[in-house]
């Protein structure tokens, strides 16, 4: 149950649509559910505003699909599963054909950012947007993973794409975007100057990601990584190489906190 459901649930009660004993019901259930293979925190909708996702590198694919049968039969219907690949997502649509057509749990999946999404989209709660941006076309990979991220659980996503500062009046030619996003996400692998840049110019935060994009010296990221830290610009916070989740999951917090 996200804080939005349990906002609404109280309100019912409130209004007396719904009854207190019916209510008490539905939070009831324990704040986890052990199922052997995972300990799923059926609360974390409730206590953080965004239910559990669910990290699909290292796992199965039939370890991947019990996990997302306990959190939809425990009522969670935008269900997310990140580091997806091709031939896993491929293993988990011959499990779900095989189940019972009653049983089969809805699911679409994006090549780019290999996000599996069970269920749907949460819709946008707010006005505004989170911006993504590029350095290069490469970048796109980890830059779809933090957008497709921000979209699922409930935001307005624009992008703009490969506007390094190799080129900078691409960049530039973009700046009222820049200037009207809530949050900002700049991704970007060599020496990862597109954060600085962007960070010198927006009134709102900045999330940094540094990719693995880039030859010898770029160190898979390291050097990105620290050009990033050691920003200049002030409002600029970084995640980790590649870690495109959790810039969508962190630009999805900021742009939904209540004043």
């Amino acid at each position: 149950m996200e804080q939005y459901e349990l906002k609404e649930l109280l309100k019912q009660v409130a209004d007396g649509t719904t009854g207190v004993e019916e209510a008490i019901l539905k939070l009831k259930m324990k704040p986890f559910e052990d199922i052997d293979i995972a300990s799923l925190d059926t609360h974390r909708g409730i206590r953080q505003g965004t239910s559990e996702v669910v990290y699909g590198a290292g796992k199965t694919a039939a370890q991947i699909q019990q996990i997302v049968t306990a959190l939809w039969k425990g009522g969670q219907r935008t269900i997310m599963v990140t580091r997806m690949s091709e031939e896993k997502i491929e293993e988990y649509g011959r499990l779900t054909m095989e189940k019972p057509r009653e049983e089969r749990i809805p699911f679409s999946y994006d090549m780019e950012s290999r996000i599996c999404l069970i269920g749907e989209k949460l819709p946008p709660r707010r006005e505004g947007y989170i911006l993504v941006a590029t350095g290069g076309t490469s970048d796109i990979p980890v830059a779809e993973e933090a957008a497709q991220t921000a979209e699922i659980l409930g935001n307005r996503v624009e992008r703009i794409y490969d506007v390094g500062v190799a080129g900078i009046h691409r960049l530039l030619a973009h700046t009222d975007k820049i200037m009207e996003a809530r949050v900002i996400i700049a991704v970007a692998g060599m020496e990862g100057a597109l954060a600085s840049v962007i960070g010198g110019l927006a009134s709102c935060p900045v999330i940094a990601v540094p990719t693995s994009v880039g030859y010898g010296t770029a160190f898979g990221g390291v050097t990105a990584l620290l050009s990033m830290l050691n920003s200049c610009a002030s409002g600029v916070s970084v995640v980790n190489i590649d870690n495109g989740f959790g810039a969508g999951y962190l630009a999805n917090l900021i742009h939904n906190m209540e004043a």
